[in-house]
């Protein structure tokens, strides 16, 4: 065997063909299942994007470092299923820029936890984890309760989400700020804010607070939404799979 590679060595054409031939063979076991991607990945023409107060809260998500302990993926495995739910789906994260995927479980994989707990508890959780959870390891997060939303900049980052394919209107970039500060007011205005994203968008108080939309609001209206953008997941399967 080693008599072999030493011959090739000394032959450096021959050993930059064999080199080929392997990274040939890896890449078309790699490249080939893309030729079927269309078969394989589900559609959902009625999934609809995040609303600027939930974009604003996944990005207090990502910032806090939510996703190092937490998936978002529920594997086709059975004890996944059994306590997760339905294994997710590939259109399920059409709009996810970044992915936040994971593989890390310190906490239980966050997929489908939208509506699976209450705001308030939600809140009571992010404030500190061990008054629901007494063997929880999860950090506070206090501050995001008197922590005001920084709104200015969310118009921006809607049309940045667009550039890399997430539909976003000119209408919803505009009001952006306008659509985050409705989401969390159930008083005010929110006619515009339900036409621009439909009627399952909810608004409420999330963090029971009407004194101030904060990054607690943003945070748990994301969380209450994850596994809810679409209803994929809730189609039966075709025949045969």
């Amino acid at each position: 065997m080693f008599g072999i590679h030493y011959r090739l060595e000394r032959k450096s054409i021959t050993l930059v063909l064999a080199i080929m031939v392997v990274a040939s063979i890896g890449g078309l076991i790699e490249i080939a299942p893309l030729f079927t991607i269309d078969e394989t990945v589900e559609t959902d023409p009625n999934m609809r994007v995040y609303t600027p107060l939930e974009l604003a809260g996944r990005n207090i998500y990502i910032r806090e470092g939510c996703y190092a302990c937490h998936s978002q993926m529920i594997r086709t495995l059975q004890d996944d299923v059994d306590r997760y739910g339905h294994y997710s789906l590939a259109v399920e994260s059409k709009y996810d820029h970044p992915m936040l995927w994971g593989s890390k479980r310190t906490g239980p994989d966050l997929a489908r936890v939208g509506g699976k707990y209450s705001d308030a508890w939600q809140v009571a959780h992010l404030t500190n984890p061990r008054s629901v959870v007494p063997q929880s390891v999860m950090p506070k997060y206090r501050w995001l309760n008197t922590t005001e939303l920084q709104t200015t900049y969310l118009g921006e980052h809607l049309k940045a989400q667009r550039d890399v394919g997430v539909p976003y209107t000119d209408a919803m970039i505009a009001n952006a700020p306008a659509d985050a500060v409705a989401q969390a007011s159930p008083d005010g205005d929110t006619q515009g804010l339900v036409k621009r994203y439909g009627p399952a968008t909810q608004v409420r108080l999330f963090d029971g607070d009407k004194r101030t939309v904060s990054e607690m609001d943003a945070l748990v209206a994301y969380l209450q939404v994850l596994g809810k953008l679409s209803k994929a997941a809730q189609a039966p399967e075709p025949a045969g799979k």
